[in-house]
């Protein structure tokens, strides 16, 4: 069989592949990332390469403008590699990960709890699982030639008062060499029992007094971006973060796309290696960041959904998307780091967050644990919005939840020029109410590339007020601007001509793109109608709303309503906490009182599954318009909407 090579620029990365290779193929082997939001059946329309030199072969798709295909545009998923090339990607086809590491200023109005470490202690929570002991041995002699393993045994017995301990056999390997490096003074590494009556594990043996330097990994697994922090387990500080991309992503957006591919001859095999690369490049840099030996790592504490978690653990997750919706298992038990492909020493575990059902994962287990909502008597509303939106009801005593498929538009997913959070997104949106020009700001104040979620948000929301668009968020054909136009028999906004943007294209707001937003928003609102009445709750019995999620901290609260994503409320009543599962994961990492909680707290959460629950339809349907068919859900947003003044109607008039 013939290979050619397949040069990939800007990055100038070249790579030999077979005949018959698809570019996304030759692009994912190379390491090149290419945006693949449908996994490669040529829907999307993201994986837009130029083709500089050479022959694929594939038919132009429905997805390209003529003047695309004209120019050497193609979709890199339909492609097929017949000659030798030279591919550019152009830049609205990549990620950057340096935005999801920028320190940017929530844009948000709600307040912000962030992770306290001074009411961890005086709450009496703070009791890490992992402890270091410094130990001074009595050095052996003919008349006290116990065993090594047996002496450090008893040592912590007579001088700690420590019991029930079982000693890991990598420590029965090390322990000879090791208490003799430092003549008998040595650091013995404890892992405490989640449950009661449990062993404590002896897991790592230093020489010398190393008490001071105990550390451990938090890690969130999430379907579209890897966290991670390295955490000090003595004074509770985080000594590095980092975040990236989950490589995962060029086989598909969303959970169901990966599922199908790794249904596929070695598919589970390749997503777990993926998922496990980008994993490492986050725990790569945050050691580095905090400069810290590797081996005085003792645990690493990782939450996903229940479709990420599975495939990161190479378990079967065909059966999550067929009904009944059962997942593989609830509970995992603490596993070996190293043996699930994470660059870590042999002695350190995996704990793994427990999930719920099929789609309510172990990252939201992990959010209502580090928002502390499952300790609070106010009934709490917990939203964790994403590629899939998960909600919790409850409060100390009961929890009901359920999730729902809003869709990729909030990351960028079926819309024309939407993106995910990177430099050249446009995040926020203002209008000239008079001449209906627009202003625009970018992540990074650069040229703009495209639209991302909470750009999108502003936009529609702004719009619906002004009453440029209707409540289905159709344009007003008598707005005396040559803004909106109709292009291919769909209407939209011209938000940025080409000469102003990145991709030398104009950039524009389509009715289908606000059409998806409010499938999306609708799926949402109404999965919260839905928990709330199954419960016998209506929306005005809330006390308080907990936002989780990356996207969370960058939307305006006010257009989030504006829309009917969120229920109207005041600000005062909506905290954000962030990316909960990362924080849940620390939390878990620093109080093993809060590990030895999430046992009884997964008993007392109820799951409902919205497909199956009737109402839901019903709900759903009503929340298709901007905000909602019930106005008076929305009361100040009614009455803003009646003191308007149109400037289309306006200017139609004169």
């Amino acid at each position: 069989m013939s290979e050619y090579t397949v040069v990939f620029q800007p990055h100038m990365i070249k790579i030999k592949v077979p005949e018959g290779t698809t570019l996304i193929r030759a692009a994912m082997e190379a390491g090149v990332h290419v945006n693949a939001s449908c996994g490669g059946e040529g829907v999307c329309g993201k994986c837009r390469v130029l083709i500089e030199k050479g022959q694929v072969e594939g038919g132009p798709s429905g997805r390209l403008s003529e003047q695309d295909q004209a120019e050497g545009f193609r979709l890199a998923c339909q492609s097929i590699v017949k000659d030798d090339l030279v591919v550019r990607i152009p830049v609205e086809s990549t990620v950057d990960a340096r935005v999801l590491n920028m320190k940017r200023p929530p844009r948000q109005t709600a307040q912000i709890r962030q992770f306290n470490m001074e009411e961890l202690k005086e709450q009496g929570l703070f009791f890490p699982p992992i402890e270091k002991r410094y130990l001074e041995l009595p050095v052996p002699t003919i008349e006290d030639n116990v065993a090594d393993v047996t002496r450090l045994v008893n040592y912590l017995k007579a001088i700690h008062d420590e019991h029930r301990l079982v000693v890991d056999l990598s420590v029965i390997r090390k322990a000879p060499d090791v208490m003799r490096s430092d003549d008998f003074r040595v650091t013995a590494t404890l892992a405490r029992p989640v449950r009661q009556g449990r062993k404590t594990r002896i897991i790592n043996i230093h020489a010398g007094d190393t008490s001071a330097k105990n550390y451990a990994i938090a890690m969130d697994i999430g379907t579209t971006t890897i966290y991670g922090q390295l955490i000090d387990l003595i004074s509770g500080d985080v000594l590095g973060e980092y975040g990236d991309f989950n490589a995962q992503i060029s086989y598909g957006e969303d959970v169901i796309t990966r599922i199908v591919f790794a249904e596929k001859a070695d598919g589970l095999k390749k997503l777990h290696e993926i998922v496990a690369g980008t994993m490492n490049r986050v725990i790569h840099e945050i050691i580095k960041q905090a400069g810290v030996d590797q081996d005085d790592i003792s645990a690493v504490t990782l939450a996903g959904n229940t479709t990420m978690t599975q495939l990161f653990l190479r378990v079967n997750p065909r059966y999550i998307r067929r009904g009944p919706y059962v997942p593989a298992s609830i509970l995992y038990p603490p596993l070996r780091a190293a043996e699930l492909g994470l660059d870590l020493p042999d002695h350190v575990d995996a704990l793994i967050y427990p999930i719920i059902s099929s789609y309510v994962g172990g990252d939201i287990v992990a959010g209502v644990m580090g928002s502390g909502m499952y300790r609070t008597e106010k009934m709490t509303l917990f939203i964790d919005i994403g590629t899939n939106a998960e909600i919790v009801i409850g409060n100390e005593d009961w929890m009901a939840c359920a999730a729902c498929s809003a869709g990729p538009a909030f990351e960028g997913g079926g819309v024309k020029f939407g993106m995910r959070a990177a430099r050249g997104a446009i995040e926020d949106f203002l209008m000239d109410p008079v001449t209906l020009e627009p202003m625009i700001l970018t992540i990074g104040n650069v040229r703009p590339k495209g639209i991302c979620g909470s750009g999108l948000i502003n936009m529609v929301a702004l719009m619906f007020e002004m009453g440029v668009i209707n409540n289905r968020g159709k344009f007003d054909r008598d707005c005396n601007t040559s803004r909106i136009r109709e292009n291919d028999g769909v209407y939209e906004y011209v938000l940025a001509m080409a000469h102003e943007t990145q991709i030398d294209r104009d950039i524009t707001l389509t009715e289908n793109d606000i059409e998806n937003l409010i499938l999306a928003k609708g799926a949402i609102f109404s999965g919260c109608q839905t928990l709330l009445e199954e419960v016998g709750l209506a929306i005005s019995d809330i006390e308080q709303v907990i936002l989780a999620g990356g996207f969370g901290s960058y939307v305006d609260l006010s257009k989030a309503m504006t829309i009917g994503l969120l229920p109207e409320m005041y600000p005062e009543k909506i905290v954000y906490v962030g990316n909960g599962s990362l924080m849940g994961c620390k939390m878990s990492s620093l109080s093993n009182h809060i590990r030895m909680d999430v046992a009884d707290v997964i008993k007392r959460m109820t799951n409902f599954e919205l497909s199956e629950t009737p109402s839901y339809m019903n709900h759903y349907m009503a929340a298709l318009f901007l905000p909602h068919t019930d106005m008076k859900l929305f009361p100040m947003l009614a009455s803003r909407l009646e003191a308007r003044e149109n400037p289309c109607r306006r200017d139609s008039s004169r």
